[in-house]
């Protein structure tokens, strides 16, 4: 039932479980709930617009489904402009699905240094394969797009591998498997309730209740809850609960997945009308830093160029020759901080400069790829660097990343309330749970213990399944 306006009375709603927050953590959290037969409450604080809306990838999409309408910066040197999902399905709704499973490798880091339980690629799986075959991950069939089939020729020519990631998308129906066409639709048709456009401003507890005090529609609406999952996102989480008095090791380690680009004109068009996204990657080098392809439309080529006039004037003609791709890696530790009188929080950032020194050779890595891909010319997307003709130019580029006019990227925040048995480093423990929080969880990406070098969407979904069987079976508690 979308936006249930009252249950009992126009200022006051009441549900057994609430969740804050419809992207795939608080999703699938929702969903799990709602077939398990409790009287369960779904709140976004975007609209609830269909996935097909608006044409993907568009500035009407940036506008309408975006947070702040893409515009987001953590304040560092560099800063880092991020984007995220303010819509009911959240992130899912805008990224491209690219999926991974959590490696084996990270899984087993993450258990050793924060102390986390149960967190084993055994223990795991059934839960990967669980969220899979309800939302539907498949590969891509045929040839891949030519921009995208560039990188990974590139890389064999270079003797590295390129794998062809798998999406959430149905390429029979040419349709992307988000949270609104796929997990939502099962919440709903379990008798789940959703509330759209309700932001979360505070909760607390009440007796043996939690009231969240939230703005609907711009009206004050009260919700009475006996469990309570927060899952706004892995900056709005730890907002609300820093707001709400809960601050032990909340918001005190965001990370992302920075992002360098470059711009690549070959001698054919590699951008036609209609094609798939592209959807190879090159994870060799990973937890160094991963390489991929990105979207080229002209409208992100001109935003990509923007401090590069002499590759940007190739537009207007060139527009199908050219592409975009991008390395990125886990750089950057920032803070999640409260500001008095305003909606958002300050993020600050600090990197390390072997991250930073990790990036950059990633960036004249993929340098390396596109020229041995073919490419006529390449664009370093960095004002103040020259447009590169050969890969012998690439040893003119300045030794270091320059921090001052770097142009960092994120698409993917994460980490800020991690999980895990040590209380010296974890906000939760191994199952969401808030330390000394009264049975309060959290289920979104801010439990993550730190990067994956990939659309970190599979973990989220992942340890959002574990997580909510874990409470049933405890019956909250």
């Amino acid at each position: 039932m979308r936006d249930m306006a009252d249950r009992q009375r126009p200022d006051r709603q009441r549900a057994k479980v609430a969740i804050l927050g419809s992207g795939p953590g608080g999703a699938v959290t929702a969903m799990l709930c709602a077939q398990a037969g409790h009287d369960t409450l779904l709140l976004e604080e975007g609209p609830d617009l269909p996935l097909d809306s608006c044409a993907h990838y568009s500035g009407e999409e940036i506008l309408s489904k975006y947070r702040n309408r893409g515009l987001s910066v953590a304040f560092g040197n560099p800063s880092i402009s991020y984007m995220e999902g303010c819509c009911v399905g959240g992130g899912s709704e805008v990224n491209r699905g690219l999926y991974h499973r959590t490696p084996s490798y990270l899984l087993e880091q993450w258990a050793r240094d924060f102390q986390v339980d149960d967190l084993s690629e055994r223990s795991m799986t059934p839960h990967f394969e669980a969220c899979e075959a309800r939302v539907g991950v498949a590969d891509i069939a045929g040839e891949a797009p030519p921009s995208s089939q560039r990188l990974s020729d590139g890389a064999a020519r270079l003797g590295w591998d390129a794998i062809r990631a798998p999406r959430l998308f149905d390429y029979e129906a040419g349709r992307k498997q988000s949270m609104s066409a796929t997990v939502i639709p099962q919440f709903l048709r379990a008798g789940g309730r959703l509330l759209a456009n309700t932001r979360a401003v505070r909760i607390r507890r009440t007796g043996n209740r939690w009231e969240v005090l939230t703005s609907h529609q711009g009206r004050p609406l009260s919700i009475d809850a006996d469990a309570l999952f927060i899952a706004c996102g892995a900056v709005q989480t730890p907002a609300l609960l820093r707001r709400s008095g809960f601050r032990h090791n909340i918001g005190n380690s965001l990370r992302f997945h920075p992002m360098l680009k470059a711009v690549a004109l070959f001698d054919k068009p590699v951008n036609r009308p209609g094609d798939p996204d592209p959807v190879h990657q090159i994870k060799m080098f990973e937890p160094r830093f991963g390489i991929g392809c990105s979207i080229s439309s002209p409208a992100l080529l001109a935003l990509a160029l923007a401090g590069n006039a002499e590759m940007r004037a190739h537009i207007a003609d060139d527009a199908p020759r050219m592409g975009i791709y991008y390395v990125q890696n886990g750089s950057g530790h920032a803070r999640v901080r409260g500001l008095p009188g305003l909606r958002d929080p300050l993020i600050s950032v600090r990197h390390d400069a072997v991250d930073l020194d990790s990036l950059y050779d990633g960036l004249k890595h993929l340098l390396r790829a596109l020229f041995a891909a073919g490419a006529e010319a390449v664009q370093p997307c960095i004002p103040g660097l020259p447009l590169l003709r050969s890969e012998a130019d690439i040893a003119a580029l300045p030794p270091h990343l320059p921090r001052k006019s770097a142009m960092l990227t994120s698409v993917h925040v994460f980490a800020s309330c991690p999980m895990g048995e040590d209380r010296r480093l974890s906000a939760t423990d191994s199952w969401g749970r808030v330390h000394d929080g009264d049975g309060l969880r959290i289920a979104d990406a801010s439990l993550m213990c730190g990067p994956t070098i990939a659309n970190p969407q599979g973990s989220v979904m992942a340890i959002a399944h574990r997580n909510a069987l874990h409470a049933m079976e405890r019956g909250f508690g």
